[in-house]
C-alpha cells in the first residue's frame, strides 16, 4: 500500500452486523435476567460502554466481546447466532 492510500482509508462500521449483535446481546442478557448494570459489573466494562454497544453507537473490540461472553457465561457462537445478509458484491 502506498503512503497516500492511508488518506482514503475508512473506518469499518457494519451497521447491520452491529445491530444484529446488539439485538442478540440484549436477548441473552434478558434471558439471563441481567440488567445492563449487572452485566457491566460482571464483565468489568463500564455501564456506558454496554449501553453504547446495545444502541449501536460503538463498534466493540474483539476483547470486549470476549469479556461480555465470559460474563454472560455463553460461548461466542451464542452471541453471534444471527445471519448477515450477503454483501452486494456476492
Amino acid at each position: 500500500m502506498k503512503k497516500d492510500d492511508n488518506k482514503s482509508r475508512k473506518l469499518i462500521f457494519d451497521e447491520e452486523g452491529l445491530k444484529l449483535l446488539a439485538k442478540r446481546l440484549k436477548e441473552i442478557r434478558s434471558e439471563k435476567g441481567l440488567s445492563q448494570e449487572e452485566l457491566a459489573y460482571r464483565s468489568e466494562i463500564t455501564l456506558s460502554q454496554i449501553a453504547r454497544i446495545e444502541t449501536v453507537r460503538i463498534n466493540p473490540t474483539v476483547s470486549t466481546i470476549f469479556k461480555i461472553a465470559r460474563a454472560l457465561e455463553v460461548p461466542l457462537n451464542e452471541l453471534f447466532n444471527f445471519e448477515l445478509t450477503p454483501s452486494p458484491n456476492e
